[in-house]
């Protein structure tokens, strides 16, 4: 199960079309849902989690046709993470969003307890949406509400990458470990990237604002420690995927290697590897990694 040897030592690929390296690559909010939306459509073929892949492609393409307009100014936190999410409060532009979200996926077919949960969140109030977005930034879900979190998680990372896209790059630091350097979260995944100017360096994508973070390799992404440091895969697969655990805070992320799949997006390969993640249940390293679309795990 363990394999130590350091990530990303495969024969480099042909150069993709040049993306802006450095420490940090802001979103393109239409590109990021696009190309999530096209992703999880490939992976669905086949795939036992078809379903749910092709809802969430589904949701990923709403995303991407309400990610077109602007927002007005957010207000920004004055050190640290600009729009930290323990900080950031929804105000009438974040819940207008929400709202043409929600009405937007009422016709996209859908898991039952999705369908449900877009109900009750459609039936509460102005004031409990605003309060379930509040708690969607702020705190992990109760188990009874994880289908209206994820719902609400998405309509916030629209609302959350068009914000980043409109920060200036050099007006952002390193965070403390395992925290967006623009709001804050927990990295989603790793990425060995093979962009121009970049190549082998390693990312690490967040779920909410869609950025891309520089984090040194063999590194853990959560702690920050270098020692202890272990690659885990499903054995006879394509190797694309590896759990990189740690063995100072007993957690671990998944780390994508880019070389070996270009087409590679990290919620949608995240979500796809779920078997993954089921291994490394047997292990004792909990997951440290938040996709909105995969809590529970």
């Amino acid at each position: 199960m363990p394999n130590n040897p350091p990530p990303g030592s495969e024969k480099t690929a042909a150069p993709v079309p040049s993306m802006e390296p450095g420490f940090v690559r802001l979103p393109d909010p239409a590109s990021l849902f696009r190309a999530r939306a096209v992703r999880l459509s490939e992976l669905a073929i086949g795939h036992r989690l078809a379903p749910y892949l092709t809802f969430l492609a589904a949701l990923a393409r709403i995303q991407e046709n309400l990610a077109a307009s602007a927002l007005p100014p957010a207000a920004l936190a004055p050190e640290g993470a600009p729009l930290n999410r323990s900080r950031f409060v929804p105000a009438e532009p974040e819940r207008a969003l929400a709202d043409a979200f929600l009405a937007a996926l009422a016709g996209v077919a859908m898991p039952e307890p999705a369908a449900a949960a877009l109900r009750r969140v459609r039936q509460s109030d102005a004031a409990s949406r605003t309060a379930a977005l509040k708690q969607a930034l702020a705190t992990p879900a109760p188990t009874e509400a994880l289908p209206e979190h994820a719902l609400l998680c998405a309509a916030l990372q629209i609302a959350f990458s068009r914000r980043a896209a409109g920060l200036a790059p050099e007006t952002l630091s390193p965070g403390p470990a395992g925290s967006c350097p623009i709001c804050a979260s927990p990295p989603l995944a790793s990425l060995l990237v093979r962009w121009p100017g970049a190549r082998g360096a390693r990312y690490c994508g967040c779920g909410l604002c869609g950025c891309f973070w520089l984090h040194p390799r063999i590194t853990c992404t959560l702690c920050g420690a270098t020692q202890g440091i272990e690659y885990h895969g499903i054995d006879g697969d394509a190797g694309t995927i590896k759990a990189e655990s740690c063995s100072s805070c007993r957690r671990y992320v998944k780390i994508l290697h880019q070389f070996k799949d270009p087409a590679m997006e990290p919620l949608a390969d995240d979500i796809a590897s779920l078997g993954l993640d089921l291994l490394m249940q047997e292990t004792g390293f909990a997951r440290g990694a938040v996709n909105p679309f995969l809590l529970g795990y």
